[in-house]
């Protein structure tokens, strides 16, 4: 053994010596060393555990010793732990690796902190909705904060997957449609989570998911097949993966989906020669939950077979599904891995517990302290509060029936109105869901006694009692109202009509939208439609508070309700942020990144789609023979990319470039004038798109290239100035070459992607 641990540390720094030889450096990192030196020491059994990813299971406060999983711990048979919860816990699973196992090898701690610990932050849709990245990465940063001062070190986050396609229910965990959107957004969180140095214990070790191409699944179903050409993957849904990589994430999750017929967790195509080597990942890869095990579902083997798929792909860390474990001994006697592959991904899962610091100490993230003092702040609070109220969208408001004042009295009606368990959204799982601050709530501690506020629940989530059910997991409960619908609707009806307006909470549950949360029908369950119907044949004015955790068809809504504040989930501060809102504390700045449809009949449909050969000639929506349109539907959405109104008004004009023509070499300017005409100060996402006018390869008919948020004060005017250069026009042609073509282009500044504001300039060699 000795000597196999000699040879094996002799190879491994000859290796690094002639690397360095290489690249032209003089020293071997003390990272290095250390790790080549351990893994030297290492047994075959010992290396596999490595790669081994189990779930806490029944580990419990003093309980840890006695689980099931302390034993492969204490034998070193385990990498790494994830769902379990508190410094207590977490320091007592640990001592087990640290004063049980052979080698003392610590384990990391992984939890899906999504979009907040205990202090929870908008869904990651409503957060996107923000266009601000220093508030996106702020809200990381904080989630960073609380969790690594609760005994965890590394989050399966963020979730860049592009999205087209509503039915799916993970919509609600990504940024959207957009990849350059996306991309910004994916550098944002990286950086928020894991600092400038993963050394210090208030950073996490970040893992960008689902790789790749997750947010495409055929029928917008869950975990379903993914079939697309490559042109598509590289120019529309790579970008946000790579720019995780760019900014050092480290670690990446494969996704459950197939490509190219083979499954991401076994394609080597993919893990390996993409992003490995054409993107010079450096981190490790882990399968999402059981990913591997559930390539024998699709058809590519038993266990032992699809296990080595896996690692010969790439993957370095198997979630759950413990093929690596128990079958990688036998699969590199029979010849089917190499010695090789399992030290190379042994060492990827060393370097990160080197990085973060646990070869040092152990215990650096199991300060008692911190978890007293650094979770779930006055001030972290408020962060959430102020971020919410910029996530909010507001998608019609007639006769400026927004913001409400604060006197008379006001009914706060529907299923969603004292829902503080659902105020959090999916994938909250760190979330005291007791904190939370439900609408009513919110808008109590706005008005104090200055106005009259009523309640009634007015229906259930949905008449189908299973389907609500289903939709209010995780407790996640709306505390179903046994009455009849004839009793709730009534009472609904009765405090209505001694109101002066009234506020309708209606949409989805949180458990409406997220993992396995697939829908085909987008509205709003029918037994809350028929509440909204009824509170608006009173007369009064209604203001709809929407709920959602995707893009919902919203076309009897927008032609009936005055006033509609999509407020998606907006995490523990839900009611205090919401109430800014609505009674002009804070004025709505959020803009949609997923476009809403008209009917479900229209999806996927999205802002930067292709032309047609026989494109619709009118704007109308009028139905042409022979063009590539509906016989029963018109083409556009209901509410465009980049769509949100403010209380006040925004006027563009004076579109300027600073050339007609630029070279490879320039920069063109392009400014805009912007005037705040209303009569609130306000906040304005300008956002600017291009559109290759001849390529190659077919455009899109626009992309989005440039924004900046701006607050601009009532009455007053500024100038935005953006910079374009060949870099921004660059797409991957036929062969997947990145350039940038020389040609006519277009370039669009507006409020939102459907801006007719435009100018033309000209690429040249």
């Amino acid at each position: 053994m000795k000597n196999k641990a000699a040879l094996f540390l002799f190879a491994f720094l000859a290796t690094m010596a002639m690397n360095g030889q290489k690249n032209k450096t003089k020293t071997i990192a003390p990272k290095d060393i250390f790790v080549a030196e351990l893994m030297a020491r290492m047994t075959l059994d010992e290396k596999l555990g490595q790669l081994n990813l189990p779930t806490s299971g029944d580990i419990t406060t003093g309980q840890a010793n006695s689980s099931n999983v302390a034993k492969n711990i204490s034998e070193g048979k385990v990498g790494g732990l994830f769902n379990i919860k508190s410094v207590q816990k977490i320091k007592e699973v640990q001592k087990i690796a640290i004063e049980k196992s052979r080698l003392k090898i610590p384990l990391l701690f992984g939890m899906d902190v999504i979009h907040g610990y205990e202090t929870t932050f908008p869904i990651p849709l409503g957060l996107s909705c923000t266009w601000d990245m220093d508030l996106i990465k702020k809200s990381a940063q904080i989630a960073a904060q609380e969790a690594s001062a609760d005994g965890i070190n590394w989050t399966f986050s963020p979730m860049v997957d592009i999205s087209r396609d509503p039915r799916w229910g993970r919509v609600s965990e990504g940024s959207g449609e957009d990849p350059y959107l996306g991309s910004l957004i994916a550098k944002a969180m990286v950086e928020g989570y894991q600092g400038g140095d993963l050394s210090k214990n208030n950073t996490i070790l970040s893992c960008v998911k689902h790789f790749a191409l997750y947010g495409a699944p055929e029928a917008g179903r869950d975990y379903n097949t993914v079939d697309m050409s490559r042109i598509k993957m590289y120019n529309e849904y790579f970008p946000p993966y790579k720019a995780a990589v760019d900014a050092g994430v480290g670690s990446v999750m494969a996704s459950f989906n197939e490509i190219d017929g083979i499954p991401a967790t076994g394609n080597k195509w993919l893990m390996t020669e993409v992003l490995k080597k054409q993107w010079g990942f450096k981190g490790f890869v882990v399968t999402d939950y059981t990913g591997i095990s559930e390539m024998v579902d699709h058809g590519m083997g038993d266990l032992q077979t699809v296990s080595a798929l896996a690692l010969n792909a790439g993957i370095d860390m198997d979630m759950v599904a413990q093929g690596l474990l128990t079958t990688l001994k036998k699969s590199l006697q029979e010849g089917k891995v190499t010695q090789e592959q399992i030290d190379h991904s042994v060492r990827l899962i060393l370097n990160a517990k080197y990085d973060l610091g646990l070869f040092q100490d152990p215990y650096r993230y199991c300060d008692a302290t911190r978890a007293k003092t650094e979770i779930f702040t006055r001030e972290n609070r408020a962060e959430a509060r102020k971020i919410a109220a910029q996530s909010l969208v507001l998608l019609k408001n007639s006769n400026q029936l927004l913001p409400l004042k604060k006197s008379g009295t006001i009914a706060v009606i529907g299923p969603l109105a004292e829902a503080k368990e659902n105020m959090a959204g999916t994938w909250s799982v760190a979330t005291k869901q007791e904190n939370s601050v439900s609408l009513v709530a919110g808008i109590k501690a706005a008005v104090g006694t200055s106005a009259k506020i009523l309640y009634a629940k007015g229906s259930n989530l949905d008449d189908d009692l299973v389907f609500e059910e289903n939709a209010t997991m995780f407790g996640k409960t709306l505390h179903r109202d046994n009455r009849s619908k004839k009793e709730l609707l009534e009472e609904a009806i009765n405090l209505a009509t001694q109101s002066d307006v009234i506020v309708a909470a209606l949409g989805e549950s949180a458990e409406m939208s997220g993992e396995s949360s697939s829908r085909t029908n987008l509205e709003i369950p029918q037994t809350q439609k028929d509440l909204l119907q009824a509170l608006l044949q009173t007369g009064k004015p209604v203001v709809l508070v929407l709920f959602n955790g995707r893009p919902l068809v919203l076309t009897q809504e927008n032609e009936t309700v005055p006033a509609i504040l999509d407020v998606w989930f907006p995490g523990s501060e839900a009611g205090y942020a919401i109430a800014d809102v609505l009674f002009g504390d804070e004025n709505p700045s959020g803009k949609l990144t997923a476009t809403f449809p008209r009917s479900v009949g229209q999806i996927p449909i999205y802002y930067s789609h292709k032309n047609t050969g026989r494109p619709l000639g009118n704007k109308e929506g009028k139905f042409e023979k022979f063009k590539s349109n509906y016989l029963d539907e018109r083409n556009e959405p209901l509410f465009p990319f980049g769509f949100g109104l403010s209380y006040t008004a925004f006027d563009y004009s004076n579109l300027k470039l600073s050339a007609t023509k630029i070279n490879t070499k320039e920069i063109l300017k392009v400014s805009v004038d912007i005037a705040n005409t209303g009569n609130f100060d306000g906040k304005e996402v300008v956002q600017l798109y291009t559109r290759d006018l001849v390529g190659s390869v077919t455009r899109p008919v626009k992309e989005l290239k440039g924004f900046r948020k701006i607050a601009l004060k009532k009455g007053t005017k500024t100038t935005v100035t953006f910079e374009i250069s060949a870099a921004d026009l660059k797409f991957y042609n036929a062969d997947l070459q990145f350039i940038a073509e020389p040609g006519q282009f277009e370039v669009f500044v507006g409020t939102n992607s459907d801006t007719d504001l435009k100018a033309k300039f000209e690429l040249v060699d």
